[in-house]
């Protein structure tokens, strides 16, 4: 199992401190429920650095093939107005991680970055529409001879710290990591109107494997 490589700190400190407690804990309690609670902490350290988890999966990497940023459930499927950079109406898929959910993030296609920005913002439920836009998230745009595409990644309740490889002109390979988010969180796509959309609210979802749409 590889572990993403910008949790390496995260990890290791929920492990200091599980440790801490673990020794607090046999020196205080002197009772059998000691050895429960050390088994608790101890499937806690192991949680954490499952949760952080980068899976190898096969890509589909099919001509204007656009897949699944992250692991989840499409919770949006929606014609809506794109104002931050595309300034058109596309086609909005969004799909929602909860906290068992892999939360590494793979680039959707191959392409190019044609525009970034971080959003620093609130904590609200992600699931909520409004988190899309008043929650901390990073937007990117990836351009290739089928189009262009904005794609966001959102912060949730827990989730407080965004990792994302985008940089403008950084050339992207789809079914390739892209970036983490750490601790429910939200993946939102914006899609030209014509693309052929290949999901339904509701469906689940796998990073690098399911194909959200395909471009003409």
């Amino acid at each position: 199992m590889l572990i993403d490589k910008d949790c390496y700190g995260t990890i290791a400190i929920a492990w200091l401190i599980a440790i801490a407690l673990i020794a607090i804990v046999l020196w205080l309690v002197k009772s059998p429920y000691s050895y429960i609670l050390t088994a608790i902490l101890v499937c806690f350290m192991g949680f954490v650095t499952w949760f952080h988890r980068v899976p190898d999966r096969p890509r589909n990497t099919g001509d204007g093939v656009v897949t699944s940023v992250a692991d989840g459930k499409v919770v949006i499927i929606d014609t809506v107005y794109e104002h931050e950079y595309l300034h058109r109406e596309c086609i909005q898929v969004s799909v929602y991680m909860n906290f068992f959910d892999v939360h590494a993030n793979f680039w959707p296609m191959t392409g190019e970055v044609s525009y970034y920005k971080y959003h620093p913002g609130r904590y609200l439920l992600a699931f909520l529409p409004k988190s899309s836009e008043k929650n901390e998230h990073s937007s990117t745009a990836i351009r290739n001879g089928h189009g262009e595409i904005l794609m966001k990644q959102i912060a949730g309740t827990f989730a407080r710290r965004i990792v994302c490889y985008s940089e403008e002109g950084l050339p992207t390979e789809c079914g390739k990591q892209c970036g983490i988010i750490k601790f429910g969180s939200r993946i939102d796509l914006f899609l030209p109107l014509d693309s052929d959309i290949k999901v339904k609210k509701g469906d689940l979802t796998k990073a690098c494997e399911t194909v959200i749409a395909e471009l003409k």
